[in-house]
């Protein structure tokens, strides 16, 4: 699996990211969700040049002219409600896609030890086109555990067997890397990361990470 980190080459990404984390900025959840935005499309620019193009001719004011149209049918797939702003970037982009959606939550349990909680992963909705033999893009700002991106994929997989997927986050962490790797196709897989951050807290929040994106994209929740 091949695995791209923006924050290993200086970009406007960088900037982006820096306002995403600083307590300050993260007061104004318009620029907030804005900034999810910019860092999707920057990333669906990306992807865009590692898809199938074909020639077609097309006719303008003066004469005929060949360009280049893409020849990959893509669905771009996000986790509410974080997401949804990220998959904005995207869909900036590709605004032929289909799109698929799926609700994955923590539900919380019993605290078993003092510092920790004890949470699944739950799957309560998925609308989704069939995905046979398309390029899929899975966005989720947050890549913690990986596990929500994984169920979330699994839950997918029920529309059919993507060709080639594109994974996309603003902020992982290394072990979600490595769960990733783990558990999705090694061979058609590729990781897209603004930033890799070393480790998870007790709480399975990514540190230092930039706190909960949910709440910073749309107000906090009971």
């Amino acid at each position: 699996m091949k695995v791209i980190n923006f924050a290993d080459t200086p970009s406007l990404v960088s900037q982006y990211m820096a306002e995403l984390r600083d307590v300050t900025v993260q007061k104004d959840m318009l620029r907030f969700r804005r900034n999810l935005e910019r860092i999707g499309e920057i990333m669906a620019y990306e992807i865009s040049k590692k898809l199938s193009y074909r020639t077609e001719e097309i006719r303008t004011p003066l004469s005929p002219a060949n360009v280049q149209t893409l020849d990959t049918e893509v669905v771009l797939a996000t986790i509410f409600r974080a997401g949804v702003p990220f998959h904005q970037g995207f869909l900036n982009f590709f605004d032929h896609a289909e799109n698929a959606f799926v609700s994955a939550y923590r539900r919380y349990k019993e605290k078993k030890y003092k510092d920790h909680d004890d949470f699944e992963v739950c799957i309560e909705y998925l609308a989704s086109p069939r995905i046979d033999g398309k390029t899929l893009v899975l966005c989720d700002p947050m890549l913690a555990t990986g596990s929500s991106m994984d169920l979330s994929y699994r839950a997918l997989l029920t529309r059919g067997v993507p060709e080639k997927i594109h994974v996309a986050c603003v902020v992982a962490s290394q072990p979600a890397v490595e769960y990733i790797r783990e558990h999705f196709p090694e061979d058609k897989t590729t990781l897209w990361c603004g930033a890799i951050d070393p480790e998870i807290n007790a709480h399975s929040y990514i540190v230092p990470g930039l706190g909960d994106a949910g709440d910073l994209a749309y107000g906090t929740k009971e």
